[in-house]
């Protein structure tokens, strides 16, 4: 039976961080790491002829396994399992880089014995089978591998987290540069400061024939992890190598050049101080910086963008993160940026959210490389994508209707206002080749301002109606049913009463007509999928599949105005990663008869698939009703009971005598006074109390009695519902019934933005200011007489 990917995920993150006691997580990420690595390998090769990944017999997964509980577990994991398939593979120093008989990371005697063995208990878990998967970005391997990475960045601090490039950062750059079908096996991908290697993956997937990879890093554990990262992805041929770039650049031709590449991408270290230690950039053999000038030296993102450009072929396409201040410091970077420009090498700029990097929470932007043609570009293509964005946990995160807007206004050159524009090097070169982005694109909303005049004289600014135009647009009578010219030019009135703003707009022709559009061009989109949902098998591979959902959903609302189809995206994005992701996995794992199981905690039970919630609003609206009837009856008889406990509570009443007043304590109160002639009223309160008291029983038995009869039911049900019916819950009533919910949702919000707005004029300007002085005066009159009567002030 399948686990959900998500719980798979998350229950793998919380064991191993349990398990990390005080080491830092930028040191235990190597070791839960190599533990997956030799899992995947055994899985996947072990007795494999001529797989490209050789697992020596006595060194598998499995064999480790066996070590569990031994007391020399630590030093037989070094050296009859990772010693043996590094030396088979040629992998010394990328596996081993962890030491599993380290005594001061891992405790020792007892304490390394229990971790260790908790530790590959974790990963012994069946969900954990990667023997028929391949790392192809569709599977649990690439999935589980991307969740411990952000995770361990997240946790290693803001000195350590420079590894891990966050994947939404990733996928733009492998997006923008220009990768595409036209990519052969032999088309080369470079990444100078590889990290971990998560770019360079990205920028492969793009071509569906691969590409050959090169990368670079000067941390020994991190190299480690990126050569591991590249067998994990299917990937084993390529090229990671450990050294200083800038110094001893590892990648040359055979005149000892540096090595030119179809694309370059990186995530440089921001403002790398010691770049100049073992360079000599005046006599640089590698002729990065002749022609352009010589980064300041204790500042190295000119020096790392440089190599970059040096590193592409005559017509390659690059990409590289840089903070904010490479686009507008001066001295030496400004030296070098004017002849950048000047070569025609900057294609665009892309200005990204503060908060998005584990190393750093400044501002950085992607500047992409492009020598085609370079020699007649005219301009630069900028965007402020700065606003875009959602916060997650004390970082910031690129939502994937951000990533999607970015790459297609880049991609198709969008001119939109406030986000992107075309600018032409003479605009730069006006300004004194500074790049910095606010100077061309002006991402700041419009203030909200108060109109003096208004509020003297009363009426409603046109200029402030006239913003509203996107909503004139669809509702053009709408505006003249809100609004009348006045008598003064410039201004209007408001037509309608503040409590029927809303009701005029939602009953408006225009908007009823418009609102019946959206859900028609929802409902041609719902009619067109849901067939292709039921047809769900094992062969489907889910991110394929959501990827074509999704961009239809995205073209069927592209032309509809007021409703931003990249919001309505987001919506089904995030419903995807919520709920629809682990619903696709457990179909394609088990199929439809998913749909049976439950999932039990305790005495509870959970549709695995299809929530108990949903199966009683379509079998057992009625029976659920009776329960909901009986349990409001039973409210009431609580209340009665609060009611009575409240009256004759406190020191004097009725309850007195009771330590704590319930069933139990009143009864026998009830029996000690039975035969006092002057308990008669305390015996009759008593009395109802316990007859409330027992009618509330048999309502909670009631309650207990329908409760289990749905129970049995439901279960009855799930056990009994053909794979025709679990399709309709799932696709109708599950996934389209809650998509659709939120289209309508997106429309509410538009609607109530219209409202509030109009609203917010109308009251704004309502009553001018001489009114509101005549008023004070009145009302200041009016006080002075009450005082004057009262005797409290003399005229």
């Amino acid at each position: 039976m399948a686990i959900k990917k998500s719980e798979l995920y998350s229950s793998l993150w919380a064991s191993c961080n349990e398990l990390r006691g005080g080491m830092d997580a930028s040191q235990y990420k190597d070791y839960v790491l190599v533990l997956l690595f030799i899992k995947y390998v055994s899985d996947k090769y072990a007795g494999v002829p001529f797989a490209p990944i050789t697992v020596p017999k006595g060194a598998s997964f499995k064999d480790m396994v066996a070590l569990k509980g031994k007391t020399t577990i630590g030093d037989d994991i070094n050296k009859k399992i990772i010693a043996k398939i590094a030396e088979a593979n040629k992998l010394t120093g990328t596996i081993d880089v962890a030491d599993f008989n380290n005594s001061e990371k891992l405790g020792s005697g007892k304490d390394m014995v229990t971790k260790l063995t908790n530790l590959i208990a974790i990963f012994e878990n069946p969900s954990l089978d990667f023997s028929s998967n391949r790392a192809d970005g569709d599977d649990i391997l690439g999935d589980a591998y991307e969740y411990l990475m952000r995770h361990f960045a997240t946790e290693s601090g803001k000195s350590k987290g420079q590894f891990y490039t966050p994947a939404e950062v990733s996928r733009i750059m492998a997006k923008i540069i220009g990768v595409g079908n036209h990519a052969t096996a032999s088309t080369t991908v470079y990444d100078p400061t590889c990290g971990s290697g998560s770019l360079l993956l990205k920028v492969a997937d793009e071509s569906e024939k691969g590409l050959t990879i090169y990368g670079q890093e000067m941390d020994v554990a991190t190299a480690a992890l990126a050569r591991m990262n590249m067998i994990l992805h299917n990937n084993p041929t390529a090229e990671i190598k450990q050294g200083n770039t800038l110094s001893t650049p590892l990648f040359l031709d055979d005149k000892n050049r540096l090595k030119t590449h179809d694309y370059v991408v990186a995530n440089p270290p921001f403002s790398f101080k010691s770049w100049s230690n073992g360079v000599d950039p005046v006599n640089d053999p590698y002729d990065r910086f002749s022609g352009y000038g010589v980064p300041p030296s204790k500042n190295g993102d000119y020096a790392f963008l440089l190599h970059i450009i040096r590193s592409l072929k005559s017509k390659g396409k690059g990409a590289v993160i840089l903070p904010h201040g490479v686009l507008f410091r001066g001295n030496a970077e400004a030296e070098i940026r004017t002849n950048i420009i000047r070569k025609g090498y900057i294609k665009g700029i892309i200005g990204l959210p503060a908060n998005l990097f584990y190393g750093t929470g400044i501002p950085a932007c992607i500047i992409v490389i492009d020598k085609e043609n370079a020699e007649n570009r005219k301009g630069l293509f900028m965007i402020d994508a700065s606003k875009g964005f959602e916060k997650d946990g004390n970082k910031n995160r690129l939502r994937e209707q951000d990533i999607h807007k970015i790459v297609d206004v880049f991609n198709k050159q969008l001119e939109i206002p406030k986000f992107s524009r075309m600018v032409s090097v003479a605009e730069i070169e006006e300004k004194e080749f500074n790049l910095n982005i606010p100077r061309y694109i002006d991402s700041q909303e419009a203030e909200d301002i108060q109109d003096i005049e208004a509020h003297l004289m009363g009426g409603i600014p046109d200029a402030d109606i006239d913003a509203l135009g996107q909503f004139w647009d669809v509702y053009p009578s709408l505006k003249k049913e809100l609004f009348a010219k006045s008598d003064r030019k410039g201004y209007s009135s408001i037509k309608v009463k503040d409590d029927a703003i809303k009701q005029t707009i939602f009953a408006h022709p225009e908007f009823v007509a418009y609102t019946k559009k959206i859900d028609t061009v929802f409902t041609g989109w719902k009619n067109k999928h849901t067939p292709l949902l039921k047809k769900i098998d094992g062969k489907t591979k889910p991110k394929k599949f959501i990827h074509q959902l999704s961009e239809d959903l995205l073209d069927t609302f592209g032309d509809l105005r007021l409703i931003d189809p990249y919001d309505v995206y987001q919506h089904l994005m995030t419903y995807w990663y919520s709920t629809m992701q682990d619903d696709f996995y457990l179909i394609v794992s088990d199929g439809w008869k998913a749909g049976n199981e439950l999932v039990w905690e305790k005495k509870e039970f959970e549709g695995k698939l299809i929530p108990k919630q949903l199966m009683i609003y379509r079998y057992f609206s009625g029976e659920q009703k009776a329960i909901e009837q009986l349990e409001a009856d039973r409210d009431a008889l609580t209340a009665q009971l609060e009611e009575m406990e409240e009256e004759h509570g406190g020191d004097d009443g009725l309850f007195a005598e009771l330590e704590k007043v319930n069933k139990a304590n009143v009864a026998k109160r009830l029996k000690d006074i039975k035969s006092e002639k002057d308990a008669a009223d305390e015996r009759k309160v008593l009395e109802q109390y316990l007859a409330l008291a027992e009618k509330e029983s048999e309502a909670g038995k009631k309650i207990k009695d329908a409760q289990s009869v749905l129970n049995d039911k439901l279960i009855a049900k799930y056990k009994a519902m053909s794979e025709n019916d679990i399709k309709t819950m799932v696709v109708d009533d599950k996934w389209m019934a809650t998509i659709e919910h939120t289209v309508k949702n997106e429309m509410q919000r538009i609607s109530q933005r219209l409202t509030q707005r109009v609203k917010d004029l109308s009251d704004r300007y309502a009553i001018p200011m001489p009114t509101v002085s005549s008023d004070v005066v009145a009302l200041e009159r009016k006080v002075n007489a009450h005082l004057q009567k009262m005797g409290l002030i003399w005229k």
